[in-house]
């Protein structure tokens, strides 16, 4: 009975087999011994290799390092971190350290988080069973208030309420302290105010961790009161949800609804239903918030029509990342164009950015004239694809992926590759410099809003706008730089020691159309600044300018 020598002659016929394994076993194995890694202090020593990995890495690969602060300037400011560091420290408080000095470089996308303990399987399985109502509140600074701007979760009530405290603390100095591990393309601060408000939960949580409740001091109606948020099981809150919903549509049969035999023609027409709404969720943008039914949906992408007729033409698009985009712009143009629209208004607040290609197409309806949308990427790598698949961060799925298809991807990158006077270029598709319009481009009145929020993607869109004069924009200057970004393909890089992780982008990508006053973004034609009063009264100053400018 030759059974061993079968086994590993099937191993070795199955190389990715054995590289599974060999992970599977390493990965239970590491996660303790990973998370008593960060738990524990790490020596003065180790921290300096670490702020040198950091700096050496940033160095290598990214294409603009010295655009808003000078070498010299940046030099002095990681040597002072390494003689600040005498003592052992902390992972959670080496990264509150060395994200200030890494924020000089003024660059959006670069990002630095403090390790998170690790789970195993069944760790993640029962974590999973329950909801953190924190992570449901969406926030929004507006003038001094720190607001709840949404929940969606189970109160409602606490909507337009401003923060006061968390804890103890007063909102206003944990706002102060998590400005510090943001920042904004160049020198705008617009950004800072209101990426903190935006990404507030994810902050808190790199400073303090996994908490199983959180008191929040309320003020609301002129009545202070403490809200306790805690984790409840998701399956509880879905109910409570479906109830609800049921209840206020009037349609309680919904609640005790009994399974009802369907015909073979009934089933076949929910499955041409399921498969229509499917494609729908990929065309609109799906976002699925775990806390909230199936039933209940929220888009990426937004249109509709508003006024009695069809002459205002109204598009919300909250991100470029997910979906498909190009079914959705075709629908939105023809029927702007079938019925003959006059004016339309592209929403880009609290728009991070996202995918280059999007708003290329998305320009292209925006258009009549032959254009090159971005000029090629600046980089310091020849194989920035490549680079990001080999990231630290990657999971071992992704790395392998890249391994098979380096042969692929190398060349095609050579080839995508150029370099002129010294310097390396990456070449995009939207760099094309004879790129046609789409034949239902709109050529009415465009307004765009925009606001701190506006980024990355966001603000490449609305440079190409305002510098061919195609848009009025209304709201505040863009959190994005007017002169481009230092985006595209990531790199993750993990520190040996304290593993605080370091991410940043490899390529400069720019509208062709830049200005001499360099590190602010998109001025509005129009600044207008929505006021405490407005948000909680459910007021959009910004839109209802551009309503009345229509009518006038």
């Amino acid at each position: 009975m030759n059974i061993i020598p079968n086994q590993t002659s099937l191993m070795i016929k199955n190389p990715m087999m054995v590289l599974f394994i060999l992970f599977f076993f390493a990965s239970c194995v590491s996660i303790p011994k990973y998370n008593e890694q960060i738990a524990g202090l790490h020596s003065p020593e180790d921290l300096k290799s670490d702020v040198d990995k950091s700096y050496k890495k940033l160095k290598k690969l990214h294409p603009k390092l010295y655009q808003f602060v000078s070498k010299e300037r940046l030099d002095f400011k990681f040597d002072s971190l390494k003689q600040s560091i005498t003592a052992p420290m902390s992972s959670t408080d080496f990264y509150k350290k060395l994200a200030p000095v890494v924020f000089e470089i003024r660059q959006g996308h670069i990002g630095i988080s403090p390790p998170s303990k690790r789970y195993t399987k069944n760790e993640r399985k029962e974590l999973r069973k329950n909801e953190f109502e924190f992570y449901n509140l969406d926030f929004e600074q507006v003038e001094d208030a720190f607001l709840v701007k949404d929940n969606f979760g189970i109160d409602s009530t606490i909507i337009g309420a401003e923060v006061l405290k968390i804890r103890e603390e007063p909102i206003e100095d944990l706002v102060r302290e998590y400005k510090k591990y943001v920042s904004s393309d160049g020198y705008n601060t617009t950004f800072e105010d209101r990426f903190v408000a935006l990404r507030f939960s994810g902050l808190y949580y790199k400073d303090k961790g996994y908490l199983d409740s959180l008191p929040i001091t309320l003020s609301k109606n002129d009545s202070i009161f403490i809200k306790t948020l805690r984790r409840i099981p998701k399956d509880s809150i879905k109910n409570i949800l479906k109830i609800r919903d049921s209840l206020a549509a009037k349609d309680s049969t919904t609640i005790d609804k009994k399974e009802v035999k369907l015909s073979k023609q009934e089933k076949k027409a929910r499955k041409q239903k399921l498969k229509q709404n499917y494609k729908n969720d990929l065309k609109y943008g799906y976002i699925r918030r775990k806390s909230l039914p199936k039933e209940t949906k929220f888009y990426t992408r937004n249109f509709d029509f508003i006024g009695e007729d069809s002459s205002i033409a109204y598009m919300k698009i909250s991100n470029f990342k997910n979906g498909n985009y190009k079914a959705f712009y075709k629908e939105v143009f023809t029927k702007i164009d079938s019925a003959d629209t006059k004016n339309l208004i592209i929403d880009l607040r609290d728009n991070t950015g996202g995918r280059l290609a999007e708003i290329a197409k998305l320009y292209t309806y925006l258009t009549d004239d032959v254009h090159q949308f971005v000029e090629k990427g600046q980089t310091l790598t020849r194989f920035p694809f490549l680079k990001s698949r080999f990231s630290s961060e990657n999971t071992f799925l992704g790395k392998t992926l890249g391994v098979l298809m380096t042969p692929i991807a190398a060349p095609i990158e050579l080839l995508k590759g150029s370099k002129k006077n010294g310097i390396r270029y990456y070449r995009f598709p939207s760099s094309k410099r004879n790129l046609d319009p789409d034949p239902l481009n709109y050529k009415g009145k465009l307004y765009v809003l925009i606001n701190g929020n506006s980024f990355s993607a966001s603000s490449i869109l609305s440079t190409k706008l305002q510098a061919t004069k195609r848009a009025i924009f209304v709201g505040e200057e863009t959190g994005g730089h007017y002169n481009g970004t230092v985006a595209g393909m990531s790199k993750f890089v993990a520190l040996p020691n304290s593993k605080v992780s370091l991410s940043f982008g490899m390529l400069q990508i720019q509208a062709p159309h830049q200005t001499e006053i360099n590190g602010y973004g998109i001025i509005p034609d129009i600044e207008i600044i929505p006021t405490k009063k407005e948000r909680i009264d459910n007021i959009d100053p910004e839109l209802n300018w551009i309503l009345q400018d229509i009518k006038k």
